[in-house]
């Protein structure tokens, strides 16, 4: 509930302007108007923040302005004291005592977050795609925290939780009991992975609260706002951690080939694959989080706290045993192998899903260019080729390693370059499957001549070249591709079973 004197507060900042609109979290009151937007610190004291004074809220208000100008300095205005002149009435910047501050900031619309077009299946491949490379780039900015250790900020992030579920009565004891058991767990299994990758300079001043309704498009672009202001400890952690966020909360709402898509296109971007085992062990740290913010702000509202239970639900699937494995999706150009390894890679593993490595991106990151940017045709090689396809396999190798599960997406036309990936499998002790999409030849052309904006520089003169090259004896399963995408994903799924 709000106190009395933040009950003045509003009121006054209602009528800054006409036609306010009010939006209340669990932490804050945000108005908004036509051309300026006010954020005002609830007068709340939790476990893991303190908003409980004038003085606090203002020094939370200006490290908001603050750490939100690295990736919004566009919608971030500044900061405003609220004073209270000798009359009693409440003033912007006055003489007066200070009664509370807020962050002045320029509105955007509202059918423009994330969160809005997640609902509205307005999130397109090309729109993820472009998120998932501005967080690459804001945490490859972000600032290094070297005084703690990898572990540290993860064990802070048990603590808040537990810290939170203590305050919740509405969820079951025993599965608040096998969550934090669990974690502990987990905690233990990868505390030197941890520590590895704070050494390694993985633990950064990151976003800390980046789920999809802190995402907007603003002038076309996507903007990460309303960064986590009030603890320094919880907003600086591991990058992984922080993307979590993000992929947590498209898999809740039940997108989780978007989810994957995001996680593979941030992978591309920052190489980071060495310990990717620890992406469902964050995400569900962070569906607790989104569980225990929950059961706080539910009240007598009966579905926000079957939300806040199903999120801890979620937590317990996100920690749930799996056994990484290794699968190769090839044929000819036009086959289909590429939106077969994304369709099928969310359902691989556990969330957000395998790490898919496409010997067309693999080979324009080695060229150092774009994904959708044309090589030249003399760029396409025997040499360069191998080079590619002994790079697919190092970073197979790797992620393997590092106990998470990988799609291998590429012709695969020889049969030294289907036994060499097969190899990496047995060395890794994984399980393996290939598959071997075909179709006839008038498919495979009418697909490769559509193609716009594709990671494939493949022309109908490349697949024609495949044609007269015979891929020897195919041991690997052999799909019917030449119908819809989603009837070659049942006959996959089919033989993969």
């Amino acid at each position: 509930m709000q106190s009395d004197d933040q009950a003045a507060t509003i009121a006054f900042l209602a009528n800054a302007g006409k036609d306010p609109q009010r939006i209340d979290t669990h932490i804050s009151t945000v108005i908004l108007f036509e051309n300026i937007v006010y954020k005002l610190k609830r007068a709340v004291k939790l476990p893991y923040l303190d908003f409980s004074t004038p003085q606090l809220r203002l020094a939370a208000c200006e490290t908001e302005y603050s750490l939100n100008r690295r990736t919004a300095p566009v919608l971030y205005l500044g900061v405003r004291h609220i004073t209270r002149q000798a009359d009693g009435q409440l003033a912007f910047d006055g003489a007066g005592e200070l009664a509370d501050a807020v962050v002045e900031m320029l509105p955007f619309a509202q059918r423009d977050l994330f969160d809005t077009m997640a609902r509205e299946g307005r999130l397109t491949g090309a729109l993820l795609t472009r998120l998932a490379r501005v967080i690459a780039d804001f945490h490859a900015q972000a600032a290094q925290d070297f005084s703690r250790s990898g572990s540290h900020a993860v064990e802070a992030a048990l603590e808040a939780n537990e810290g939170g579920f203590g305050e919740a009565r509405i969820f079951d004891p025993l599965k608040v009991a096998r969550l934090f058991n669990l974690c502990r767990a987990r905690l233990e299994l990868f505390h030197r992975s941890l520590d590895a990758r704070g050494t390694a300079g993985k633990v950064r001043r990151v976003h800390g609260d980046l789920h999809l309704r802190n995402i907007c498009l603003f002038k076309g672009e996507p903007v990460l706002f309303d960064c986590l202001e009030f603890s320094e400890d919880l907003g600086t952690t591991d990058v992984l951690y922080d993307v979590a966020f993000l992929l947590m909360d498209l898999v809740h709402r039940g997108l989780r080939y978007e989810a994957n898509l995001v996680f593979n296109r941030y992978i591309d971007e920052t190489g980071d694959d060495e310990t990717l085992a620890l992406m469902p062990f964050f995400m569900a740290i962070r569906a607790a989080v989104r569980a225990h913010v929950g059961a706080a702000s539910a009240g007598d509202d009966e579905a926000k706290a079957a939300e806040a239970r199903d999120y801890l639900d979620l937590a317990l699937e996100l920690l749930g045993p799996h056994q990484p494995r290794l699968l190769a999706v090839s044929g000819l150009s036009g086959s289909g192998k590429s939106s077969v390894a994304a369709q099928i890679a969310a359902r691989v593993d556990l969330a957000p899903g395998a790490r898919i490595l496409s010997t067309d991106r693999i080979r324009k990151k080695l060229a150092g260019i774009g994904a959708e940017e044309k090589l030249p045709a003399e760029a396409y090689t025997q040499l360069s080729s191998a080079r590619v396809y002994a790079e697919q396999r190092a970073q197979a190798a790797r992620v393997l390693g590092g106990g998470w599960s990988v799609i291998a997406d590429g012709v695969f036309l020889k049969p030294e370059e289907r036994e060499a990936i097969e190899a990496v499998a047995s060395t890794a002790h994984v399980r393996f499957a290939g598959l071997w999409l075909d179709a006839p030849r008038e498919v495979l052309a009418a697909r490769v001549a559509a193609r716009v904006n594709d990671p494939s520089d493949a022309t109908v003169e490349v697949l024609n070249m495949q044609l007269v090259q015979s891929p020897g004896a195919l041991h690997w399963h052999q799909v019917d591709a030449s119908g819809s995408l989603d009837e070659c994903i049942e006959k996959v799924l089919q033989a993969l079973a």
